[in-house]
């Protein structure tokens, strides 16, 4: 069974028992609520140390990817200059009205 599986049925099988307990009274909803508690807490831990293991990404490579956005949306509003809320496009060569 691929380890992802395996991760994905224990938390289903968490949340069955939790059911379960959840649909008794007393102390099963408090034991519930700890079971809960304790997935919340190994999901967030296993979350720290996985973005603590991946490797940073170079400076070049952000700097790269923020200028390709940038060309890809510089022609954005030019895109449909008959949507809403746009100005109609005036006609080249002439200058603005004041």
């Amino acid at each position: 069974m691929p380890p992802a599986l395996r991760a994905r049925a224990g938390v289903l099988l968490v949340a069955l028992f939790a059911g379960l307990l959840l649909a008794q009274n007393g102390t099963g909803t408090v034991l519930a609520a700890a079971a809960a508690g304790a997935v919340v807490a190994a999901l967030a831990l296993c979350g720290a140390v996985a973005a603590r293991l991946a490797r940073p990404v170079p400076a070049a490579r952000v700097r790269t990817a923020f200028r390709d956005r940038e060309r890809r949306t510089a022609f954005l509003p030019q895109r449909d200059p008959d949507a809403s809320g746009r100005p109609r496009p005036r006609a080249p060569g002439l200058p603005p009205r004041r």
